[in-house]
């Protein structure tokens, strides 16, 4: 259970003892989403398979960097972790605007790059966010 950020990695003595850890076996990384960094309470698996009760208090918030333990034998770093996207094409203008639009109405995360729409992949697969778009199939197609 961790409940503060007690350091921050780009501090100088913090990276030094970081760095001796990393070559000792100690660090351990916490891969947070980057739509879960306003969360103040969570369960988490670090990359090395630790499970970690996060807890923080409402002062503190959470970023990449935050160094949620660190002692002697072991550190417990924040890692933010970039979404997935999905890549939309619609195949003509009219889908494209429905395709907005439907984006829009579901609250989704987009960016518009190239003529695509990108959908981030904030809760589930790629699947779970097509069948949200059932009604516009043949409208656009999932570029890989």
């Amino acid at each position: 259970m961790v409940d503060r950020i007690v350091a921050w990695r780009d501090d100088p003595d913090t990276a030094s003892r970081l760095h001796r850890l990393d070559h000792d076996g100690g660090l351990e990384i916490l891969i947070v989403a980057e739509t879960d960094l306003g969360r103040r309470r969570f369960q988490a698996t670090t990359e090395n398979g630790r499970p970690v009760q996060v807890a923080l208090p409402r002062s503190q918030r959470l970023a990449d960097g935050a160094v949620l333990h660190l002692d002697a034998q072991l550190a417990l770093v924040v890692r933010v972790g970039a979404p997935d996207w999905l890549d939309l094409e619609p195949l003509d203008s009219a889908a494209a605007l429905e395709l907005g639009y439907a984006a829009g109405n579901l609250h989704w995360r987009v960016k518009f790059s190239d003529g695509r729409v990108q959908v981030a992949l904030d809760s589930g697969d790629a699947e779970s966010y097509l069948a949200r778009l059932a009604p516009l199939d043949g409208r656009f197609r999932v570029v890989s």
